[in-house]
């Protein structure tokens, strides 16, 4: 029985190595989210977050991100919406993406 644990820590090692087989935990996207967030809003006295979507593609991570924002001189809360791109566990790219009620993307019928 020597072997298996030899297998179970080679096992570990490959998982930690290969991208794809260990993604970023919800906890990990929740900091990165709440990240982002107080270093965009540094003088918010109040703010949420909201996770629309998600869609991954082997270690990138796209996020749908709105939030709501109640700063220190506003009396109303600022609602944004961003599409964060999180490579290998790490916010690499934000897009502001407008707020509107008209209608949004739809995916090609066909």
């Amino acid at each position: 029985m020597r072997l298996r644990p030899w297998f179970l820590s080679t096992l570990l090692l490959f998982s930690l190595m290969v991208p794809g087989w260990a993604h970023a935990s919800t906890s990990e996207l929740g900091a990165i989210i709440e990240g982002f967030v107080t270093r965009h809003f540094p003088d918010a006295t109040s703010h949420m977050w909201v996770v629309n979507d998600t869609q991954w593609d082997g270690d990138e991570m796209v996020v749908d991100l709105y939030t709501y924002v109640i700063e220190k001189q506003q009396p109303a809360t600022q609602e944004s919406r961003y599409l964060l791109l999180i490579v290998a566990g790490k916010l690499t790219a934000v897009q502001r993406v407008p707020v509107e009620n008209g209608p949004g993307c739809q995916p090609e019928e066909a």
